[in-house]
């Protein structure tokens, strides 16, 4: 038997959801799907989630959609973008009826526009307005397959981890999170000069250890200026992306989970930059984490980068932070819109941080 795993927050939910909710389910199980309860998936460490992943053959969202449901959809929309093996043939349906997913699709719609988004989520995030629409796009799923992502393997090398002991000089070690696939000009450019600017000012530089776009810029940035440069990467994307050369430390994991909870375990700040589908899950695990109290973000400050986009005119992280507004406290996190301010905001919030929790 199949099994899917069905997210959705039942507690609080307005009857007429609590009702569609349980009908849904029903009409899973008698349509032959084993059902996993989103609800008995809450997020404690990263690492549990590629568990679901792998014990399950398909995702379904379900209407009222909260912050948690987000990043899991967000995140295995990541997961096929990167090529995860675990992901081959598991589709997934988001079920709409109440517009509550609405944000997140218009986010999604301007990052294909920035360029920070190549594959089109609508291949892979099967919208259904209706519940029998949602079970139609299901089984048709199942039949047809997940839709290839359009990336090739690039590297097929050994890679193990290492470690270089963090200099006495570093204030402290940011964490940059940022496209991997954009190669828009100024963003490579700002992503370079962030890379100086961090190791400039002893703070040691921390990323998801990409070669391309934004990523590889802000690693060649700190390693060129002589900064504390680590990362952590997974093999099947570091086939995809290949792995940058220079790095003080390196942190191999086996999946996109466990990788972001060594970034986040091994940062004491973080910069959101502009980014695409990945960057989005990173910061929503960081709030995640942040609202529930979780002692891997305890006095670590977030700090989001929401430049103008030269060519659109518009502000990059705009959709992302209307979609924040009524999912979580805008106080978790700090917003910059020049890359000049990134440092001294990064020395004050580190500085307040320290102070509250001293």
């Amino acid at each position: 038997m199949l099994k899917v795993a069905l997210f959705g927050t039942i507690n609080n939910n307005p009857s007429s959801l609590l009702l569609e909710h349980e009908n849904f389910r029903n009409d899973l199980i008698s349509d032959g799907w084993e059902v996993v309860l989103g609800e008995d998936l809450k997020i404690s460490t990263l690492g549990k989630i590629q568990k679901i992943v792998q014990g399950t053959d398909a995702f379904v969202f379900m209407p009222n959609a909260k912050l948690e449901d987000i990043f899991y959809a967000v995140s295995i929309f990541v997961g096929y973008q990167t090529l995860d093996p675990e992901l081959k043939e598991k589709p997934t349906v988001i079920l709409n009826s109440d517009g509550s997913w609405d944000l997140m699709f218009q986010l999604l719609d301007q990052l294909e526009l920035f360029g920070t988004i190549r594959q089109s989520y609508r291949k892979f995030l099967l919208q259904s307005k209706k519940p029998d629409e949602a079970l139609a796009n299901l089984a048709h799923a199942v039949r047809v397959g997940v839709p290839d992502s359009g990336r090739e393997k690039i590297a097929s090398i050994p890679t193990v981890s290492f470690e270089s002991p963090v200099p006495a000089w570093t204030k402290s070690k940011v964490c940059v999170f940022c496209s991997a696939s954009t190669n828009t000009e100024d963003y490579i450019e700002d992503g370079y000069m962030l890379g100086k600017l961090l190791a400039n000012h002893n703070y040691g530089c921390v990323s998801g250890a990409g070669t391309t776009g934004v990523m590889g810029s802000i690693v060649r940035g700190s390693i060129d200026a002589g900064g504390w440069t680590a990362g952590s990467n997974v093999p099947h994307i570091i086939e995809v992306e290949g792995l940058p050369e220079g790095l003080s430390s390196f942190w191999l994991r086996p999946d996109i989970y466990t990788r972001m909870d060594a970034m986040i375990e091994k940062s004491d700040a973080f910069v959101i930059f502009p980014g695409g589908a990945g960057t989005v899950q990173e910061l929503l695990a960081l709030l995640i984490f942040k609202q529930s109290d979780n002692p891997l973000m305890t006095g670590k400050p977030i700090i989001l980068f929401n430049r103008i986009d030269k060519k659109l005119q518009v502000p990059f992280w705009g959709k992302l932070i209307t979609l924040l507004d009524n999912q979580c406290d805008k106080k978790l996190f700090d917003v910059v819109t020049e890359l000049e301010e990134i440092i001294p905001t990064l020395d004050q919030t580190l500085n307040d941080e320290n102070n509250t929790y001293c």
